[in-house]
């Protein structure tokens, strides 16, 4: 089982890089454009503003890890992530403010494509990589189910899609998680919860996380 991991209070901003950076580096990358829309008849539209966000890395995967639990029902696990932008909402002011403070968030074990993951052969590898990495389950590429096709989380403005992923662990032990190292995974740790009571959670925004809602609802579907 995974061992204690050191409790995260907060997040302190140590330098704001921003005025000073480039708009092309760091994780994320913004696209500043100028466009028009071109028409069947030939015509053009006014011009407008764009901003494109993109990673390094296009495309990520999420793994949603089930098993049958010793009582007979299906349990999912949970994983509880640093969320640094979620966090710095709280200097914000929010439209529908709701008291929520998002230093961590818990969602499905998630990563993002490395560029040797090609083709369908490629995203069951890294699935299986991030299901050791972030939850210390060895799971093989076979074992591996996909749940239909990527989707865009916000595509007005990020490129990025997600591929979904299913694995059955039912009988497999976890390991200590080993992680990558990063700060941003301190206090990282895994949990199993009932399948209905995980729904619940998303939808009364205790996992107001997207990804971690619709794999639940896709595994739902696919297991019957």
């Amino acid at each position: 089982m995974p061992g204690q991991p050191v409790v995260v209070t907060a997040i302190e901003v140590v330098e704001d890089l921003t005025a000073r950076s480039r708009c092309d580096e760091g994780f994320l990358h913004v696209r500043r454009l100028r466009c028009r829309n071109r028409r069947a008849d030939g015509s053009t539209s006014a011009e407008y503003r764009v901003d494109v966000v993109d990673r390094p890395r296009l495309d990520a995967v999420a793994v949603l890890l089930h098993r049958v639990s010793a009582g007979g029902g299906r349990e999912l696990l949970l994983r509880t992530n640093l969320r640094p932008a979620a966090w710095f909402r709280r200097e914000k002011w929010p439209a529908v403010p709701d008291g929520r403070e998002f230093l961590q968030v818990e969602e499905i074990v998630a990563g993002l494509l490395e560029e040797a993951d090609h083709g369908e052969a490629g995203l069951r590898h890294r699935a299986a990589e991030e299901a050791w990495e972030e939850a210390g389950y060895r799971v093989a590429p076979g074992d591996i189910r996909v749940l239909g096709a990527p989707f865009f989380v916000a595509p007005g403005i990020l490129s990025e899609r997600i591929h979904l992923c299913a694995a059955d662990v039912t009988g497999l032990a976890q390991a200590e998680i080993p992680g990558d190292g990063s700060p941003l995974e301190e206090g990282a740790v895994t949990r199993w919860v009932p399948f209905d009571q995980a729904l619940r959670l998303c939808r009364d925004g205790n996992v107001p996380d997207a990804k971690t809602e619709l794999a639940l609802l896709r595994l739902k579907d696919a297991l019957g």
